[in-house]
């Protein structure tokens, strides 16, 4: 077998240890936020915010994401071997503001700290998602799956962690110990990719900034024109704006409809984010099967079923029912959007399409909160799942009339 066919069956056999490390790691930047979104109802409680207070607080958060989002992907691009220092960098830049927000008492320094949180998050995913996708081009989907399970557990154990511990330790004090487990794991992912870091790896980066930096220009501009792209991450704009509003009410509606304490409301959202954990791998490993299209649409399409069936219940025990539902088929297709886009960018863009996706999802997370927060205000807090139903259809109608891919995924080939 000659030197090129065992660099390229090289990926293939690959351990898969780098993608969950990695994946642990991703598991860290989820868990800040979803932390976060159990301790909404106890800060707006103490500062006295209203439901569009509360929602702009996100908001801040989503806004500096989509500013900040394709310029980190550019950066992430042109420094492409320095991926253990930007991971390990982004995991505690996404940590230490909460840790700012925990001693803060006066609104718009939470506002401004969760600015800085959605800055910080622009480095990690433009960096971990193209570089798991590229040492797996075979499994993709499965791989970036993995990659966002990290996702679904940090965000499943996050607020029963913080449920419980606020049984008996007030928010800010929640906060402090928050900080902790990023600060090591930060350490642990610049040492441990430092070292499974292959000496050809930062040589290829060079290589390619030596080809001149109007070809990489140039395959960026290209990105501008990229219909695939473009409708993916319109329609990843309405999922994230579905997405944002729902973590952000549905603690809410949980504390003040129904009357649950923190440890319950906790345990609600443990069950909305592990249905997306086992959902996860099974839509990654469909779409490499059957294509992303097919199970994108079908989960979409049963997401906003769900929510439609979660606003009829209303404050019945159904309501709580339907959380897991929802949890299997919203959040399944987040890694399969992912894989979807590096499917159709070219070569050494990775970041940079990764980051455009995101960019356009945080305008979505962006509006989604405070648009849900004004219809909650003025019609009650029902009409805001309402308001969640329709956006993830718009969603799902973005993905009906989206064009064929142009660049198809490099698959292997094995039989030779």
């Amino acid at each position: 077998m000659s030197a090129v066919a065992v660099a390229a069956d090289a990926p293939s056999r690959r351990s898969f240890l780098e993608v969950w490390v990695i994946t642990i790691g991703h598991s860290l930047t989820h868990w800040y936020p979803a932390t976060f979104y159990l301790l909404l109802p106890l800060i707006g409680k103490e500062l006295g915010l209203s439901y569009v207070e509360i929602g702009t607080i996100l908001t801040c958060q989503s806004v500096a994401g989509a500013i900040f989002n394709v310029p980190g992907g550019i950066i992430v691009d042109a420094l492409g071997s320095r991926k253990g220092f930007l991971l390990a960098a982004s995991l505690f830049w996404v940590g230490f503001p909460y840790l700012l927000m925990g001693m803060s008492h006066v609104y718009w320094l939470l506002c401004v700290c969760a600015a800085l949180v959605g800055m910080g998050n622009n480095f990690w995913h433009p960096t971990a998602i193209p570089m798991i996708a590229s040492r797996f081009p075979e499994r993709k989907g499965l791989a970036v799956s993995i990659h966002a399970m990290g996702g679904n557990m940090g965000d499943a154990l996050a607020p029963l962690a913080a449920g419980a511990l606020l049984s008996f330790l007030a928010w800010r004090q929640v906060v402090v110990i928050n900080v902790i487990p990023g600060i090591l794991m930060s350490a642990l992912i610049l040492l441990y990719l430092k070292r499974a870091q292959r000496p050809s790896d930062g040589a290829s980066a060079l290589r390619n900034e030596r080809r001149g930096g109007r070809g990489f220009l140039n395959a960026l501009l290209s990105l501008g024109s990229n219909r695939v792209l473009l409708m993916l991450g319109l329609s990843g704009a309405f999922r994230a704006m579905t997405q944002s509003a729902l973590m952000t009410f549905l603690p809410l509606f949980l504390a003040g409809q129904l009357g649950y304490k923190p440890a319950w409301i906790g345990a609600c959202m443990f069950g909305l984010q592990t249905a997306g954990f086992i959902a996860a791998p099974v839509a990654g490993h469909l779409s490499d099967q059957m294509g992303r299209r097919r199970v994108v649409m079908s989960s979409m399409g049963m997401s906003a079923l769900v929510l439609l069936f979660m606003a009829i219940a209303g404050r019945s025990s159904l309501f709580v029912l339907f959380i897991a539902f929802l949890g299997f088929f919203l959040f399944a297709i987040r890694a399969v959007m992912q894989a979807w886009a590096l499917d159709a960018s070219p070569r050494g863009t990775g970041g940079t399409s990764i980051s455009i996706l995101f960019g356009m999802q945080a305008v979505g997370s962006a509006l989604g909160p405070t648009s849900a927060g004004l219809l909650a205000d003025h019609y009650g807090i029902m009409a805001a799942f309402y308001f969640l139903a329709g956006t993830i259809v718009f969603a799902n109608l973005f993905i009906v009339f989206m064009p064929k891919p142009t660049i198809e995924p490099i698959v292997p080939d094995f039989a030779s």
